[in-house]
């Protein structure tokens, strides 16, 4: 059964403000069906997984065009670079926006293209896999998170074990069926992506290690980013280590949140996080493998705080807002605050907590952010599995995680 995702009505509302409308993600997280189900009615579909189209695209991408009507769906676009510069001249004959869609899962050669040929006349989406709002809709439209007084929960009050059951699941739309076996589903998942999307991008002659490589990503989902420690532990070099998480970035895999700091150039230069985008997926390789054992499990704060994290940037893609806008804080005293949400110059911060019940001690260093000059602080949330949303001070609210 087709799950209606909020990014839906996003796309419909960018064909209205651009020519070409590109609309990225991991692979998996449900692009074509999106686009074929919302769009299908009226667009015509081709996919440059087709060895003919393909073949068509690379030899004359004029005949390709000459040979199809606007509006026009593109899948998989990175596999024929050649399209791009034809792309413009076939939007640049008319003034209508909104005629030619595209898809792709591979970032990192996809922006080339885009920069070099469809600048002005593009509008970017980066979709991730079903959220908690997807699978339990309320209908309400598509929504930054921003913290503030939570009184009726968007979604109704979800118990802990079908939150966890959630978080090792994982977000892919395939897996929402349960006769389908989630450890195949994703040994599958991470064979496809070594051999198509790491081997696009770059030249892996040990896929082992990058599948180790991966691993220990996984395995540190949530924590500062130390690529001499991941290097340390595959047996590869700090270089190597930095360009192998650049592919995991750009393919979607994931999400990359630096510190936040009131110097602009030090916000460059400190240590990031990096976050799994799909628990599952991060369940898979740390081989936690039922939802029991990473309740239980050493690694289990970790995860929720990851799954929290995710479900807030899939609030802000869903959404077509700039995820430029979260960041975490960490400083020279390690006084930490896992999320913060910055809206112009209010900084929210986000607290992650794994119990049921907390205290004031969990937004004991969201003071510090008063600290920071220019900013004034604004509404905060402890996200924890509380049932119902309780005042920890004036500003500062216990929230569940289906609140976000």
């Amino acid at each position: 059964m087709y799950i209606r995702r909020e990014i839906e009505r996003t796309i419909d509302r960018m064909l209205g403000q651009g020519k070409v409308v590109l609309v990225t993600g991991a692979r998996q997280v449900g692009k074509t069906t999106v686009l074929r189900h919302s769009l299908g009615a009226e667009f015509e579909y081709v996919t440059m997984e087709d060895p003919i189209a393909l073949a068509q695209a690379k030899g004359d991408a004029l005949l390709f065009f000459d040979a199809r009507s606007l509006p026009l769906i593109i899948d998989e676009i990175q596999r024929a670079p050649e399209l791009f510069a034809t792309i413009k001249f076939v939007v640049d004959q008319s003034p209508e926006k909104g005629r030619i869609v595209l898809t792709g899962s591979q970032t990192y050669h996809l922006m080339k293209g885009v920069s070099e040929s469809l600048a002005g006349r593009i509008r970017i989406l980066e979709m991730a896999g079903l959220s908690l709002r997807e699978l339990f809709p309320s209908g309400a439209a598509p929504r930054p998170y921003v913290p503030g007084m939570v009184r009726d929960c968007p979604v109704p009050s979800l118990p802990s074990e079908e939150v966890w059951r959630t978080i090792h699941r994982g977000s892919m739309p395939e897996l929402q069926d349960p006769n389908v076996e989630w450890d195949a589903f994703y040994s599958d998942y991470v064979r496809a992506y070594l051999e198509r999307d790491v081997r696009d991008l770059i030249n892996v002659k040990d896929e082992a290690r990058f599948y180790d490589f991966m691993v220990a990503c996984a395995a540190r989902s949530g924590q500062l980013l130390n690529a001499s420690d991941i290097g340390d532990v595959i047996g590869a070099d700090h270089k190597t280590v930095k360009s192998w998480l650049s592919v995991l970035q750009a393919s979607g895999v994931i999400h990359v949140l630096r510190p936040l700091w009131a110097n602009v150039n030090k916000r460059l230069a400190k240590t990031p996080k990096a976050y799994f985008t799909d628990t599952g997926l991060l369940c898979h390789l740390t081989r936690w493998t039922t939802p029991e054992q990473l309740r239980r499990g050493a690694a289990a704060g970790h995860v929720f705080e990851t799954f929290v994290v995710s479900e807030v940037l899939k609030s802000y893609m869903n959404a077509g807002a700039s995820t430029r806008d979260l960041w975490f804080y960490r400083d020279a005293r390690k006084n930490e605050i896992d999320l913060i949400v910055q809206e112009g110059h209010v900084l929210h911060p986000v607290e992650v907590k794994m119990g049921m019940q907390v205290g004031a001690e969990a937004m004991r260093s969201f003071r510090h952010l008063e600290s920071l000059g220019d900013y004034e602080v604004g509404f905060g949330h402890v996200v924890c599995q509380t049932h119902e949303p309780y005042l920890l001070s004036q500003d500062v609210q216990a929230v569940p995680v289906w609140a976000i």
